[in-house]
């Protein structure tokens, strides 16, 4: 399964224009379902490391916005943007970088309307302003950065609902099963985003040719009938198929099944999605999975998780059998820089998270489509099992 990565990254001004409202309009629309729910409160919401209150995601996407493009940043420091912010206070209570993460539950926001207001205001004025953008790659550099990262919040608020049991106020695709394996003779291939057109993440620069041994991979994702045969032969039980850090995860979240399947008296198992209780469907990727758990079973069914660079090998060979897209995957690359990285304009996008995080590929069913490339490298810390991420494996030498 192939999507093309130039369609988010290469989009001309109106077409920005049309996507930039089409992602204001889902921010909106996943905002209003957890209000719903009563969530618009932050005293209701949870202090868990992995939420932010959603009407501080809902500033803090508005404000990311008028930061790059309005205030025509240069960098994320406070002497790198023109003038002030349209809100007052804005910087005090959106900018990532300096607000922390626990302080965000007691800021004093503004009402939802307020706040509400205010993304319309900046969404309207970048607008006009795109209206009068030359059509080139430095010049649109910044619409196509606020769009991916609204469309990356879009996706975090999702994850939200998720561990809230919020249901989602769309509909996603049906998830495709891929059988078999593919064995790719291996190679050298440009590893990274393109340079020569269009936008590009810095933790993929600078495209370089790689070369990849030969290797056997799967052609889709881990099912849940794979998985179930794994929690069945006591696999979470056992030890030796755990890293150290694994049996660490273990011991503290008592874990002996995905996070949110549950077995039933009589033995079949359910799994919650969205706050919806249904039965575990056995062809369907498992989902919600640590990187311990995608490690564990690999070990169990002596097998082995793909590089990184073998992922984006097999998604850039054409070969239609290679499926992709439906959850994000765990590779076994920890995520580190391209040899030459350099930061971009957002500083803190990659840099610091360099070394302490592992890197995904691919993209999930709650990803735009615009926004999936063979060349996204996603990066989360070992332990999340919130995000909608599953895992395929490869073949062991």
């Amino acid at each position: 399964m192939k999507y093309d990565h130039a369609v988010f990254r290469s989009m001309s001004a109106p077409a920005l224009d049309a996507a930039l409202q089409d992602a204001r309009r889902r921010t909106r629309a996943l905002f209003d379902a957890l209000a719903a729910a009563g969530y618009a409160d932050a005293a209701q919401v949870p202090r868990l490391a992995v939420l932010n209150p959603p009407l501080w995601e809902l500033g803090h996407v508005a404000w990311f916005a008028e930061w790059f493009v309005l205030r025509a940043a240069r960098g994320t420091q406070a002497i790198d943007a023109d003038g002030p912010s349209l809100l007052a206070h804005g910087d005090g209570w959106f900018d990532s970088n300096a607000v922390a993460h626990d302080a965000r539950w007691a800021l004093g926001l503004p009402a939802p309307d307020a706040i509400l207001a205010y993304g319309r205001e900046v969404l309207e004025r970048i607008r006009a302003r795109l209206a009068r953008t030359p059509d080139d790659d430095a010049a649109l550099y910044p619409y196509r950065l606020v769009l991916a990262h609204e469309d990356m919040h879009g996706e975090a608020l999702l994850y939200t609902m998720q561990t809230l049991g919020v249901a989602a106020p769309f509909a996603f695709p049906a998830e495709a099963p891929a059988a078999g394996e593919i064995a790719f003779a291996g190679g050298d291939f440009l590893r990274g985003g393109e340079q020569s057109r269009g936008f590009v993440f810095d933790n993929e620069r600078p495209a370089a040719p790689c070369r990849v041994a030969p290797f056997t991979i799967d052609a889709g994702l881990v099912t849940n009938a794979d998985y179930l045969g794994f929690v069945r032969a006591g696999g979470y039980g056992q030890p030796r198929y755990w890293s150290e850090a694994g049996r660490a995860w273990l011991a503290q979240t008592g874990r002996a099944a995905p996070r949110y399947w549950r077995q039933e008296a009589g033995g079949s198992w359910r799994e919650l999605r969205f706050g919806h209780d249904a039965a575990l469907a056995p062809s369907a990727p498992v989902r919600h999975v640590s990187l311990h758990e995608a490690q564990a079973y690999c070990s169990w069914a002596g097998r082995r998780l793909p590089l990184e660079e073998e992922w984006e090998f097999a998604a850039c060979a054409g070969d239609p059998d290679f499926c992709w897209g439906q959850l994000w995957e765990w590779t076994a690359s920890p995520f580190l820089p391209y040899p030459g990285f350099s930061a971009d304009r957002y500083r803190e996008y990659s840099a610091p998270w360099f070394g302490t995080h592992q890197t995904l590929r691919g993209a999930s069913f709650a990803t735009p489509p615009r926004l999936r490339s063979a060349h996204f490298r996603n990066f989360y810390t070992p332990e999340r099992d919130d995000i909608f991420a599953g895992f395929r494996t490869c073949a062991v030498d």
